[in-house]
Order: structure tokens, then C-alpha cells, then sequence
């Protein structure tokens, strides 16, 4: 797979701060004159380029490692000590995986197949893919769906957040028609929210420290937005409390529990406590009509989820293996495909040419007569091509890209294309 590679940082090889300064790899692949094509994928926990670069790889991903040092301010030197850089065909490998949620921070979290997506759209947008890249990506996508509806990598809920609301679920069966509160707007409230809105939830809210945090999250998800001063009425209306601060202190007093829970009839209240140290007072747990969990609950369910998500891996390594050798073929394809269009592109001047002549020997001809002469000069140019140009494509997608190319210069005179 000529000139593939990919080049990434992440949270197990660079520390977040080098992460953070570096945003994304994108910038600075477009002044690299060895890169044909380039897309970018970004996430919390990656940031990658991956790119299509020209002849001899390594000077080319050199002058790539320069460019992105460059335009990133980074030295060269500290940029290689984190970088981590896949080539040819473990590039798909790498990419499949991803997509799989493999190589996610959570096993077969569905996410990054979004992100991958979101991707590929963007450079696509921006025009830096070519029939390359754009080939590995939709790919890889195609080895994400499969991943998740062939095997049970992501059947079972495997964050805190999802497990939450599977917790909740448990007790006041479907959730879409209850009323959802998220107590923290941080990384795990986040995710809560985006949990919920998942499922369908109508109703949610976000109760955070600052009014100001809490509507412009509340903002992004279309829920109602609550400081802590008002627990009182928020926990009152809901149905599910899902708490996610940083608090050392618990921010849900058994006394705030204890109001809520006046007046209501027959509406039990599920909370759970995603925080440690805990959030909400274990004494509220007692309150009449309350059902409290805390990790300790989510954490056996965790880790059945876990489990058999980890059964799961073995059939989501051979999808991604079926799919990396199907690329594979198709890439290898891809490579002889300039040369077979140039081959079409003499053969169509030749029969322009020859045409030319024969209807200027023959003079005087009725338009019908020339039109007929023009379809058989291309029926007879498609058809003597057409089995020659199938058998090259199979022949380069088995492997032998390079002997094919040589032998369609030698045998018609074409000069070698430069790119895809």
C-alpha cells in the first residue's frame, strides 16, 4: 500500500499538555509538498493525521515531521519521542480498529465511529482527500458498522454514565417518558447527558455550582439548567438523579432528599451517585420512595460488561482482518488506475484521429453514416479494452501492482502517472 501512513499522539504515548498544544495534526500537512493527501482525526483522547504521501516513504515522512514540528512551534526531537507512526498496511489495520472502538479508552464505545465519520467529511470539505484516503475511510466505517452488528462489542452499556441509566431503567422501566437530572457538568455529566439524549429522554436537566456552566451546557442538549441552590425543585420534578461533581463534600443532603420527596405519591425517586468521594448523603438512601446506588453498585455491572465485551474481541479482530484485506485489494486496484486511464485517454485520441482520417477520405458523408461510424469506432475501442483493464485490476488487487504497471507502459508506450 504505497505511501500510506499515519501519524498520531495519545493519551497512553504524550501527556495532555503536549495533546493540548498541539490541537491538531492537520495544520502544516497542506505546506508539506510530500503530501498528496491528508486527513485529520481528532478526539479527547487522540489526535492523528493520517496521509498519502509520494514516492520513497521515508524521506516523505520525514519532511512531514518537519512540517507539522514546524507549523505546531514543537521540536522536532520532542514531537518524535510521542509520536507514534503506522505505515502501509497497518494503517488501515490501525485505522479498522478505531473504528471497531477498539482502541478506544472505553472497549467498543460507539463514539469514535462518529468521529471517524466527522473525519472524513471534514477533509473531504476541505478537499485534502483524494481516491486514497477517501477508499481507507469509507472502509473503515464500513468495518466499524460491521463490527457492532456482527458481534456484541457495544451490546452491553460499559461507561458510568450508560450504566446509570441502565440502573434506572431497572426500576422504572423505559426512561424516554421520565424526567432525567444531571447533578455536575463535568466530563461524566457530559456524558450522562449525551447518554440520554441517546435514549430517547425527553425531559432533562442540569443542576451545576454555577448557573452560567449549567445553561451553557443545558444549551447544547436542550435541557433546563438549575444552579444548587435549587436541588430542592429540581430533584422534586425528577424521576432519575444521576450525580457527576467534584465536590469532596456531598453536594445531596438527606434534608434536600427528605423535601423532594414531599408530596409526591406513588413517583419513586432513582438516584444514583457516580461521584467519589460520594455526592449524595447515604442516609437519603432511607428516605421513603428512594432507591440511591453509588459505584460500588455500577461497579459488577461494569465489569460484566466488560467482560463480555472483551469475549467479543476475537470476532471484532476477524472483521477488521476480513476488511483490511478487502482494502487491501481495492488499494492496490486504486494504484494501476491512472495508468488505465491514461491507456483509455490514448486509445480515445487514436480513434479520434482515426476517425478523422477515414471520414476525410471517404469525403462527402451523410451525418447518420458518420454518427453509425462514431458509435462502432467506441464500441470497438471499449470492447478491445474492457477485458484487458478487468484482468490488470485483478492481477495489481492479488498483488501485482508493480509488474502490472511496467508491463501496460511497456506494451502501449505510457509515461508513469505521478499519483492516484
Amino acid at each position: 500500500m504505497h505511501g500510506l501512513v499515519c501519524l498520531g499522539l495519545s493519551h497512553r504515548t504524550a501527556p495532555v499538555e503536549l495533546r493540548e498544544r498541539i490541537g491538531a495534526l492537520g495544520p502544516g500537512a497542506e505546506r508539506c509538498p510530500a503530501v498528496l493527501e491528508h486527513a485529520a482525526l481528532q478526539t479527547c483522547y487522540r489526535v492523528e493525521l493520517y496521509a498519502r504521501l509520494t514516492s520513497g516513504l521515508d524521506d516523505a515522512r520525514d519532511e512531514l515531521v518537519d512540517a507539522l514540528s514546524s507549523a505546531h512551534g514543537v521540536s522536532r526531537d520532542l514531537l518524535l519521542d510521542h509520536l507514534y507512526v503506522h505505515s502501509g498496511e497497518d494503517v488501515a489495520r490501525h485505522l479498522f480498529r478505531v473504528a471497531a472502538g477498539l482502541d478506544s479508552l472505553v472497549l467498543g464505545e460507539a463514539e469514535i465511529l462518529g468521529q471517524v465519520r466527522e473525519a472524513f467529511e471534514a477533509a473531504s470539505g476541505a478537499g485534502t482527500v483524494g481516491p486514497g484516503l477517501a477508499l481507507l475511510f469509507r472502509s473503515a466505517i464500513g468495518a466499524g458498522r460491521r463490527a457492532r452488528s456482527e458481534t456484541a462489542i457495544g451490546a452491553n452499556p460499559a461507561t458510568a454514565s450508560s450504566m446509570a441509566l441502565a440502573l434506572a431503567e431497572g426500576m422504572l422501566d423505559d426512561l424516554r417518558d421520565k424526567r432525567v437530572l444531571v447533578v455536575g457538568a463535568g466530563r461524566i455529566g457530559l456524558q450522562t447527558l449525551k447518554a440520554a439524549e441517546g435514549r430517547g429522554i425527553a425531559w432533562i436537566a442540569v443542576a451545576n455550582r454555577t448557573r452560567a456552566r449549567a445553561q451553557e451546557v443545558a444549551a447544547r442538549f436542550g435541557a433546563t439548567a438549575h444552579d444548587l441552590g435549587e436541588l430542592d425543585d429540581a430533584l422534586h420534578v425528577a424521576d432519575v438523579a444521576v450525580t457527576a461533581t467534584s465536590s469532596e463534600a456531598p453536594v445531596v443532603s438527606v434534608d434536600v432528599v427528605r423535601r423532594a420527596m414531599a408530596d409526591r405519591v406513588d413517583r419513586p425517586l432513582v438516584l444514583v451517585d457516580l461521584a467519589v468521594p460520594a455526592d449524595v448523603e447515604r442516609e437519603a438512601g432511607d428516605v421513603a420512595g428512594v432507591r440511591l446506588f453509588d459505584v460500588d453498585d455500577l461497579r459488577a455491572g461494569l465489569d460484566d460488561a466488560m467482560a463480555a465485551r472483551l469475549r467479543e474481541v476475537p470476532k471484532v479482530e476477524a472483521v477488521v482482518e476480513q476488511e483490511v484485506e478487502g482494502f487491501g485489494r481495492r488499494y492496490r486496484e486504486l494504484e494501476v488506475e491512472p495508468l488505465l486511464s491514461e491507456l483509455r485517454r490514448q486509445a480515445e485520441s487514436i480513434r479520434v484521429l482515426e476517425l478523422e482520417r477515414a471520414l476525410a477520405d471517404v469525403g462527402d458523408v451523410d451525418p447518420a453514416v458518420a454518427e453509425r461510424m462514431d458509435h462502432l469506432s467506441r464500441t470497438l475501442v471499449k470492447r478491445l479494452l474492457h477485458d484487458p483493464t478487468v484482468r490488470a485490476r485483478e492481477r495489481a488487487g492479488a498483488g501485482s501492482a508493480d509488474e502490472i504497471a511496467d508491463a501496460v507502459r511497456d506494451l502501449f508506450g505510457l509515461s508513469a502517472p505521478s499519483d492516484l
